[in-house]
Parts: structure tokens; C-alpha cells; sequence
């Protein structure tokens, strides 16, 4: 590009505008090979933002909805397939840490203590309300629904409802031959709760 043509860009306000939405709002299912991995049938809405690209990890079948922020710089964030995401999801693999002789400022992520950052896991057949915040460490189990607005600071057992701040379990969606009836309609057999399992978080 030429200085001339550059000069005219920078002085027009309309091309400035376009340029500032572009870079600030990149959309990333213009580039899902910079994702560590993103599978078939991925819906991503624009504007969303994604840090640490390679440590995002996508199966098949998932919607995401727009003005979702995921920072994954040091830790992984798994979304394993067949979820649906409303608009607003948060999501943060690390946390603050708090460093002797340091201001807050200071710490960043070459001098901050290890340990501070966990992978988050969304299993399968999860439906994610609208604005959403689930931090460093947090497992959601399957077929899990989060409320509209909910903060998940902890893991969440299979085949519940939750929400809240902090997000707490409020309800399973059914009884454990109700659930394995489903599974046996989704999964193979291998990939199955056992009623044992399903025992150890469901009371009929």
C-alpha cells in the first residue's frame, strides 16, 4: 500500500471506524485452524474474543453466542460437543494471584506463582444461559443447563440445572432410569454413566 493511499485511510473517518470494529471485534470462525482444535458444525457469533487460541479446544455441534470473552493463556478450555451457548459467555483458566512485595499491577504472567491456572471442562449436551461466567478450574458436567447470569466458581455434577452467584445446584433434570434411558438413545455403551455412577450425585 502506498503512503498516499495509507494517508487517505487514516484521514477518513468512515475506513478509520471500519478498521477499529475489524481488529477490535476479530471474529474467530474467520481462522478456527488457530484453535487448538475446532470440530464440525462450529457456530461462533461475532463479536467474540479468544485468548490463548491454541489452548482452546471445540468439539462438533456447538453454538457459541456473541460478546463472548475466553482467555485460556496458561490452562486449557475444553467445550467437548453438542452444546449450546447463549451471548455473554466469560470464561477464565487462570486467576489473580497475590505476590509479597508486589502491587496487584506488578504480577503479571511471567512472575506469578505457579498454580493459578486450571483447564475448564464443559462436557457434552450442556446448554449455557446468556452472560455466564465460569472460572479456573471448573468442570461442567453432562447435559447440565447454567442460568442466565450465573457465576460457576465450582464444578458442576452431571444432569443438573444450576445457577446463581456462586452457581449452585437447584435441581436434577430426571430420575437415574430416566437418564439412563437417554444415555442409551446418545452414547455407546462404553461412554455410558453406570447406575453406580449416576447413585453417587442423583437421589430418586
Amino acid at each position: 500500500m502506498t503512503v498516499s493511499k495509507l494517508n487517505y485511510i487514516k484521514q477518513n473517518g468512515i475506513l478509520r471506524g471500519i478498521a477499529y470494529v475489524f481488529s477490535s471485534f476479530k471474529c474467530v470462525f474467520v481462522n478456527k485452524r488457530s484453535l487448538g482444535k475446532c470440530g464440525t458444525n462450529v457456530i461462533i457469533v461475532a463479536p467474540s474474543k479468544m485468548i490463548g487460541r491454541s489452548n482452546i479446544f471445540i468439539g462438533d455441534n456447538i453454538g457459541i453466542g456473541g460478546k463472548s470473552w475466553i482467555s485460556a493463556v496458561n490452562a486449557k478450555f475444553i467445550c467437548k460437543g453438542n452444546c449450546s451457548i447463549a451471548e455473554g459467555l466469560t470464561v477464565h483458566t487462570g486467576n489473580h494471584a497475590r505476590v509479597l512485595g508486589k502491587f496487584v499491577s506488578q504480577i503479571n504472567e511471567s512472575n506469578k506463582p505457579q498454580g493459578y491456572d486450571n483447564d475448564v471442562i464443559i462436557e457434552e449436551d450442556v446448554w449455557i444461559g446468556s452472560n455466564v461466567t465460569i472460572l479456573s478450574g471448573v468442570t461442567i458436567g453432562r447435559g447440565c443447563t447454567v442460568a442466565a447470569g450465573s457465576v460457576v466458581s465450582k464444578s458442576i455434577p452431571p444432569y443438573c440445572i444450576c445457577g446463581g452467584v456462586p452457581a449452585k445446584v437447584i435441581k436434577h433434570y430426571w430420575k437415574v432410569d430416566e437418564i439412563l434411558e437417554h444415555e442409551s438413545k446418545l452414547y455407546p455403551v462404553s461412554r455410558r454413566y453406570t447406575r453406580e455412577q449416576l447413585k453417587e450425585f442423583i437421589k430418586d
